[in-house]
């Protein structure tokens, strides 16, 4: 959600299936999304019968997507606005990602912002990713906070719908690769943005 990496995956999903002559399915990114790079390789291997194995598959898409997180994919608008006023306001701050501990690395280098956050997770390290909440949980328990203590920002409807069941505020941040979902996330959304720029200028939309 600090990212604009959304556009990538359906990149890198199309060359990867080619090698299989599989077609992308239109449904597949919403099938995906919220999943923890484990929980997706698995999701892969079973519904396209990919020969290769799940420790295969993994490091094969961190290489696909490594030259594009380090030299495409900018911080949202705002972003590093935002972190730098929340940690003036000694707010502890924490990741909650689905995507591959190689990847998250990479980028809070790339963009130097490791030193805003507390805790650091991926969904690799709970038993399920989102929708389940199990993300979420372990990062509040990181920052030594009660649930119903945090604001969890997400781009997609499965990460809202976890950080709901988690017991947390939500806010949406729009993403236009999720478009087709933006009326149902914010029926359960909190709160909604379109950038970062809009908390600090205090013109977030509440939903709910």
């Amino acid at each position: 959600t600090l990212i604009d990496s959304m556009w990538i995956w359906e990149e890198i999903d199309i060359e990867y299936l080619q090698r299989y002559e599989s077609e992308l399915p239109k449904d597949l990114q919403h099938e995906i999304n919220g999943m923890s790079f484990t929980e997706t390789a698995c999701y892969f291997k079973e519904r396209f019968q990919i020969p290769d194995s799940i420790e295969e598959l993994k490091p094969e898409w961190n290489r696909m997507a490594w030259q594009k997180y380090r030299d495409e994919i900018p911080l949202k608008d705002g972003a590093m606005e935002f972190l730098s006023y929340l940690k003036k306001q000694n707010i502890p701050c924490g990741i909650a990602s689905s995507n591959s501990k190689e990847l998250i690395e990479l980028v809070v280098n790339k963009h130097k912002i490791a030193g805003f956050f507390q805790s650091i997770r991926n969904s690799c390290e709970v038993k399920q990713g989102k929708p389940s909440p199990d993300i979420y949980l372990l990062v509040a328990e990181d920052l030594g906070v009660k649930p119903e203590e945090c604001l969890v920002f997400e781009d997609v409807m499965q990460g809202v719908i976890g950080g709901k069941r988690a017991n947390m505020k939500v806010c949406n941040v729009f993403d236009e690769h999720v478009k087709g979902d933006a009326g149902q996330i914010k029926r359960i959304a909190d709160y909604f943005i379109k950038s970062y720029h809009e908390i600090m200028q205090n013109k977030f939309e509440i939903v709910n």
